[in-house]
């Protein structure tokens, strides 16, 4: 099986390259596909001599074409996220949209037998209403910003394509990554919010899964850690926090208004795709071993930092 990774460097790209490597298949061939830069380089240089790399741009049509062809598989996660969509739309559209297309087009092209895997969100959804839980695969999508009316539309693009294919709708995947920045979009999830967590290597698992799953064609899933990692943004948030030696930010300092998080019904996916292994625990026990002695200092430097923090809030009064 020829399997081809777009985005294949970000999180969740990389969590998949893993599972795919796990599975120690002679008969599995990765291809990713990613934009040139020194922090992809280096992500590559992991796993050397293990995955073939296509250093391009998903909006120069040739560069997909040569991509995808031969290909059994393309699991599509590149994509911009918040806040570069919403600060650039025209870029983003051309990336998220445009590339889409490109893809698409291509398969159609030079591997109109290949599936065709497409990383969406919970956020399609819209904010979260009322006490409703959970969220379905039937329920219907609204895009209410940008990065959300580009999954509602790459959605559909791939539901009329004609390939066969797999669209996968993520919960809340953070990276188990040291020294992330934060910026302002951290405010507007308000405390009472639903967030259902999943760990990215249980995300990687099930796209590594999807690729070749006979029953998941023409399926849309939702991937979610599960009842146990359903959470509201405030535990989720004071942990996530205090685990990095932060501390938890004043409750003025965030939003009141609904945000396109909810808990999801995921029993169809997990009985498909066999995916959910780690629990937010023990996303939390790994990222605090990760960030080791460095805690102690943030700690001492934790009044600086949340200051730092709470002045991006556009609600916070001083």
């Amino acid at each position: 099986m020829k399997v081809l990774i777009t985005g294949a460097f970000g999180n969740i790209g990389s969590s998949t390259i893993e599972n795919f490597i796990e599975k120690r298949d002679p008969g599995i061939e990765i291809c990713c596909f990613d934009i040139f830069n020194k922090t992809n380089e280096k992500k590559a240089m992991n796993y050397t001599g293990r995955i073939e790399v296509l250093w391009g741009d998903l909006r120069n049509i040739e560069e997909v074409k040569h991509a995808v062809e031969g290909r059994d598989v393309v699991i599509h996660l590149a994509f911009l996220l918040p806040p570069v969509s919403e600060e650039k739309p025209e870029l983003s559209y051309s990336v998220n949209v445009g590339g889409t297309k490109n893809i698409i087009n291509a398969m159609k092209e030079k591997s109109p037998n290949a599936r065709l895997v497409f990383a969406s969100s919970v956020s399609v959804y819209g904010p979260s209403p009322g006490n409703n839980p959970p969220r379905t695969a039937t329920d219907p999508v609204i895009g209410t910003d940008n990065y959300t009316s580009h999954k509602v539309e790459c959605e559909g693009l791939v539901k009329s394509s004609g390939l066969e294919w797999v669209i996968t709708r993520f919960g809340a995947v953070p990276p188990l990554e040291i020294g992330r920045k934060f910026d302002a979009v951290l405010f507007e999830i308000p405390l009472d919010g639903r967030i259902e967590f999943v760990h990215s290597l249980d995300v990687g698992l099930a796209l590594a899964n999807a690729a070749n799953c006979a029953e998941c064609a023409g399926r849309t899933l939702l991937i979610g850690g599960g009842k146990k990692c359903q959470l509201y943004q405030r535990e989720f948030i004071s942990r996530f926090l205090e685990v990095n030696g932060i501390g938890m930010l004043p409750e003025e300092a965030f939003t009141k208004n609904p945000y396109y998080t909810d808990w999801m019904d995921t029993e169809e996916s997990q009985r498909l795709l066999n995916y959910q292994r780690f629990t937010f625990d023990d996303f939390l026990e790994e990222l605090k071993k990760k960030i080791g002695f460095r805690r102690l200092i943030i700690k001492i430097i934790s009044p600086l930092v949340r200051k730092s923090l709470v002045e991006k809030s556009p609600y916070y009064k001083k």
